[in-house]
């Protein structure tokens, strides 16, 4: 079995309503009228936000553009939230922050500290989701102190399970997950409030299921569906009694609610829940070893979760469809998977942000403390005795933020370390591999850093050049090292850029000795056309090369080139320096034309001459013999142009009968 299934806990975007009209006394009664009917617009767009997002970000834009106009802060900051809440059902979170933070500052500039804790408790719902622990819990602690200062029961409800949620995403801190539930539940139970009830009790489930407590995880996935009926959240319950049917191996009720879930998700619209109930499905079809059907599931899963970016849900997915190719044997794409796995998920940073939610809740508890102590010191009943202990722990908290502020500078350090250690790696690894594509070509450089090795392979046609200078030796003799150096690497590197441009692969130098080959690594079909332009490119630079130096009374570079074509093996050898070769009679042969060849001229095979003499002019000048092969008739390349003429060729055919002859 791949495992149990990734968490379905869910979180609730308050609903509640509260917006007062403007003072009597500043406002008339055309603006009262105004102020309740941009009510009864956001009343509206409570009621639909759910079902029909886009319905209630009309409504809302209506109420935010009239409570401007008659500047009517309290109905703009409700009317934003709304906005930001129907942005939330439509799975774009972005666009949801960006209201629900507008709409903070408004109600922290008018002083309402419900909406404030609220928005408090909605943002940090979103950070959660999108994996930012830190920030989440920050947000609800804030919303959750604020909540119980007020002693406002919904707030603290909806806070308590915004904390449980963020607590529920870390093996270690599970069990304050259910503390706080069980602190929210009986406060819903009270209120009467199905939403928040239907919520808790579906997210007590989840954790009961986690604690393999299966009897108690149903009562309470049951208790959500019967509360909620059919909305958004219920999906969660039915995905939730879906896994603990596949936990029993129970799997066409596994599947029945599972689908239940995907059907009311799709009827509303909610990416985020299809994503769940397409890999709950996914998941029963693996335990039934049915691949091929999962996999599709899957797929489908992924997609939404990639346009999404819903980092938690995509590492999970990509885990089981790793497992799922696995069982197919299609070890291909199971290895892809299983890196995109590996990239997704976060261990560096596991243990600091556990330790960091950990610090985070220290500070709220201290906060708390503290202000219960502004709290005593206004009561003029205390002893002296409560007084000093209030002083004593107001001096401890000072200290307490003293060490915190230390220790958030050695983090932020830390952190910085990391990261440039981080730009380091990455910038010697993108050299690393800069290099490696200077020595292989780029397919083998990939399949060598993907598989660890690179396959040698034949090639049936593949075209090989040589270029040599005449007399390198005595020329050598006569130069400082420096200079030899420097004239032939001026000549090397103007040859790579040569064969670049008509896409030849280099293959090495061997002392002043250049060799190419074209149609390696990847097959072409005008690899033998390239390489000859390549050949008379080389040869004409090489021309003006010698004029320049003659102008300035220096030795002329004499350099011979000599093409064939034919059959090749090519690999990598080597281990610790990687060398991209090639072999075969085919290289042994073009190696003699370039040694039989004349200074300034290209020389090629016969079998060149056969699939070039309608494109370049050509003169025959004689025939070598080459082991294993027998004689090879060979010739000049003379230019690019309308072929070699009839005329041409009548006098080639000509000049081998003459040295056939001869030799006979």
């Amino acid at each position: 079995m791949i495992g149990k299934a990734g968490s379905l806990f869910i979180i609730f975007i308050s609903f509640t309503f509260f917006v007062h009209a403007q003072s009597p006394v500043s406002a008339d009664k055309e603006a009262k009228e105004d102020t309740a009917y941009i009510n009864s617009l956001i009343k509206q767009a409570t009621s639909v936000v759910a079902n029909n997002p886009d319905s209630a970000i009309i409504l809302a834009k209506e109420a935010k553009d009239l409570a401007e106009k008659i500047n009517f802060l309290p109905g703009k900051a409700y009317a934003i939230k709304y906005l930001g809440n129907a942005f939330f059902f439509k799975g774009k979170y972005i666009e949801t922050l960006e209201y629900w933070n507008e709409s903070l500052k408004i109600f922290e500039e008018i002083n309402d500290q419900t909406g404030v804790a609220n928005i408090l408790s909605n943002i940090a719902n979103i950070y959660a989701l999108r994996g930012s622990e830190e920030k989440a819990l920050e947000y609800a602690l804030r919303s959750l102190s604020i909540a119980e200062t007020l002693g406002n029961k919904l707030r603290t409800l909806t806070s308590l399970n915004a904390v449980a949620f963020i607590y529920y995403g870390k093996e270690e801190t599970k069990e304050k997950a259910l503390e706080y539930l069980l602190r929210a539940l009986p406060l819903a139970e009270e209120l009467k409030d199905s939403a928040s009830l239907g919520t808790i009790s579906e997210n007590l489930g989840e954790i009961y299921y986690y604690k393999n407590n299966y009897d108690k995880a149903t009562e309470y996935f049951n208790k959500s569906i019967a509360v909620l009926g059919y909305s958004e959240n219920s999906s969660f319950a039915y995905n939730g009694l879906g896994k603990l049917y596949l936990e029993q191996g129970k799997y066409n009720e596994a599947l029945k609610y599972h689908k239940k879930a995907l059907q009311i998700s799709e009827d509303l619209g909610s990416k985020p829940n299809i994503v769940k109930s397409l890999d709950g499905i996914a998941n029963v079809y693996v335990e039934q070893k049915d691949y091929k059907t999962a996999l599709e599931y899957y797929t489908k899963a992924t997609a939404i979760g990639e346009e999404m970016k819903i980092v938690n849900d995509l590492k999970q997915l990509y885990y089981e469809m790793a497992t799922a190719y696995s069982g197919l044997s299609d070890f291909k794409n199971a290895f892809k998977y299983q890196q995109m796995y590996s990239s997704i998920k976060d261990t560096l940073y596991t243990n600091d942000i556990s330790k960091k939610l950990g610090r985070l809740q220290f500070d709220f508890d201290l906060k708390k403390k503290d202000g219960e102590i502004t709290l005593l010191e206004k009561d003029k009943a205390l002893s002296d005795q409560k007084l000093q202990r209030q002083r004593l722990m107001k001096r401890a908290f000072l200290a307490g933020l003293v060490l915190v502020f230390l220790i958030a500078i050695l983090i932020f350090r830390s952190y910085r370390i990391k990261v440039k250690t981080h730009k380091i790696l990455d910038k010697q690894k993108g050299e690393i591999e800069g290099l490696l594509l200077n020595i292989l070509p780029a397919e083998v450089a990939n399949e060598l850093q993907v598989t660890g090795h690179a396959t040698p392979r034949y090639y049936e046609s593949v075209s090989v050049l040589f270029t040599d200078f005449k007399g390198f030796t005595l020329i050598a003799d006569k130069m400082t090292p420096q200079d030899l150096v420097e004239e032939l690497n001026a000549c090397f590197v103007k040859f790579d850029e040569i064969v670049g441009k008509y896409n030849i692969e280099k293959i090495k130098t061997i002392g002043d000795s250049y060799m190419c080959a074209g149609g390696i690594p990847t097959p072409s079909e005008d690899h033998v056309v390239n390489i000859i332009k390549a050949g008379l490119e080389i040869k004409n630079f090489t021309k003006e090369y010698n004029q320049k130096r003659g102008e300035a009374g220096l030795e002329r570079w004499d350099l011979r080139i000599g093409i064939h074509v034919g059959p090749v093996v090519a690999g990598v050898v080597g281990h610790k320096k990687y060398a991209y070769d090639i072999w075969g009679s085919t290289v042994n042969i073009a190696s003699r034309m370039e040694s039989n060849g004349e200074p300034g001229q290209v020389n090629i095979s016969s079998s060149v001459y056969e699939m070039v003499k309608d494109k370049f002019h050509c003169t025959y000048r004689g025939k070598i013999y080459a082991k294993n092969v027998g004689e090879i008739d060979m010739y000049f390349l003379d230019d690019e142009g309308n072929g070699t003429s009839k005329d041409t060729i009548i006098i080639n055919e000509a000049k081998k009968i003459e040295i056939e002859s001869s030799q006979s």
